[in-house]
């Protein structure tokens, strides 16, 4: 399935058996790991195993201690006091920093931290001079922000913009995003962030999704354009990385239908979209991108755009749009010169070009609900 869709990271928890299974994923695949648990002596050994094989990606705090039982310290999180997870994610972070194999690793901070019942100071990376907390000013907690951003928001409401306004780092909407948990908290309202500050804040998602089965699911075919959205939104407006929960189906419980892979382990739309995204934009040399003086005149509110460039000098420009109603938006791309050769492709197609075109300086496009890649040549 990772083979497949050319994902490359993967989210899993640290219990016995665990890490060999991890590192066999990492060498059959390349995958690298985004580590958690809520025993922290357990999480820093698979976090070493799963370094020494060179398969680790990050190390992540609780998982939503408001909604699962958190013991730390002899304490019970919920519903008496967020001590405990501060004390846990402050010591992960200590020990993970003090280790000489994990200590150039970053760390994610725990999720739903705006849920915090006393002012601990987890809406902060590193608690600031000023900060009114319990826990002392300059307590250590996390490299990089971490949210459950899920793009269905809080009432599972389709909408126009439904990727873009959830992967919005200032807004205080029906998602559950960076402002509500590092900037101002959800549950009791203490400042964070300020919104200037949340624009450049690191940040990841660890769970993102929106599911095919129950009440307020999409159609496959909704789900499979809609996190084609959600990749191109999330890595547009800042997010480092970005999980889609889940890969396959469970059989049953809340989040059965929220799979990009059936319970039979055959492809969704949203699986099979995937692997055409990634194959389209597949490149792995590292260098220093150029720039493309790329305009769209009078470009519709929900539409939106993202460059990017691979090693042999080609630039992809992805362009798309966020109608949640089937509403079609002309739009004309000035490719700011005249290129030899411009391709265009439709993830949702497969993954050879649509269209190709010669000698053009602009390109019309028909958008809807989902992207197009335009592979443009030097001018």
């Amino acid at each position: 399935m990772f083979q497949y869709t050319g994902i490359r990271n993967t989210r899993d928890g640290s219990t016995t058996g665990t890490a060999p299974l991890l590192v066999t994923l990492h060498k059959n695949t390349g995958v690298l790991v985004d580590v958690l648990s809520w025993a922290i002596a357990d999480e820093i050994t698979t976090a070493q195993t799963l370094a020494g094989a060179g398969a680790l990606l990050s190390v992540e705090g609780p998982n939503e201690p408001n909604n699962y039982w958190f013991y730390y310290n002899g304490q019970w999180v919920p519903p008496n006091s967020w001590a405990p997870v501060a004390q846990y994610q402050s010591s992960l972070y200590a020990q993970v920093k003090a280790s000489p194999t994990l200590k150039n690793y970053p760390v994610f901070a725990v999720t739903d931290g705006g849920a915090e019942v006393q002012n601990v100071g987890l809406q902060f990376l590193t608690i600031p001079a000023g900060a009114t907390t319990v826990m002392p000013i300059g307590t250590q907690y996390a490299d990089y922000a971490n949210a459950h951003n899920y793009v269905t928001g809080i009432w599972g409401v389709f909408q126009d913009n439904q990727a873009w306004n959830a992967a919005d780092p200032t807004l205080f909407g029906m998602w559950d995003g960076l402002a509500t948990e590092f900037g101002v908290t959800w549950y009791k309202n203490y400042p964070g962030y300020s919104s200037a500050q949340l624009q450049s804040l690191p940040r990841v998602t660890t769970e993102t999704g929106w599911g095919t089965l129950g009440a307020g699911s999409l159609t496959e075919l909704q789900q499979g354009k809609l996190f084609l959205n959600v990749y191109m939104a999330q890595f547009k407006r800042g997010w480092s990385y970005t999980f889609i929960y889940q890969m396959v189906d469970n059989q049953g419980g809340d989040s059965a239908g929220m799979g990009i892979f059936h319970t039979n382990n055959t492809p969704k739309l949203a699986a099979t979209y995937i692997h055409n995204l990634t194959t389209i934009l597949a490149d792995n040399s590292s260098f220093a991108p150029g720039a493309l003086n790329y305009s769209i005149p009078s470009e519709p509110a929900t539409v939106h755009d993202l460059l990017l460039q691979k090693s042999n000098g080609t630039f992809y420009l992805a362009v798309w749009d966020e109608r949640s109603t089937g509403i079609m938006d002309p739009v004309t791309v000035n490719l700011g010169g005249t290129h030899a050769s411009v391709t265009v492709y439709d993830p949702t197609v497969g993954t050879t070009a649509v269209r190709t075109l010669s000698n053009v300086s602009s390109v019309s496009l028909t958008l809807s609900d989902h992207p197009l890649i335009l592979a443009i040549s030097g001018s």
